[in-house]
């Protein structure tokens, strides 16, 4: 999906790691939300507090998810998933674009 049609934008940003993690809210109408956000060159680590599913629209980074030993590269586009209550390691080796989906169980 290229666009969203027929949502609220929070327009106050989320910013992160002093500004060089940032995101809008997306809003739909069914109550599910987005963020659509840039991550600068760096290594980070977030935490969730429900399931997170991240569309890496461009950009390279390597994650390193809960309970894993091995980073999965993403050089371009891809995606992962990270489940709820849990954290993990992010290292961005080009500006990268990204929509997080926040998934309630």
């Amino acid at each position: 999906m290229s666009q969203f049609d027929n949502v609220s934008v929070v327009k106050k940003a989320n910013v992160y790691f002093d500004g060089k993690v940032t995101s809008r809210t997306v809003l739909f109408a069914d109550g599910t939300k987005k963020t659509l956000g840039i991550m600068m060159p760096g290594e980070y680590e977030f935490g969730t507090d429900v399931k997170e599913i991240m569309e890496i629209l461009a950009g390279e980074l390597k994650v390193l998810l809960p309970g894993e030993t091995e980073w999965k590269h993403i050089n371009g586009t891809g995606e992962f998933t990270v489940p709820a209550n849990a954290k993990f390691k992010l290292e961005v080796a080009a500006v990268t674009d990204y929509c997080c989906a926040y998934i309630a169980e």
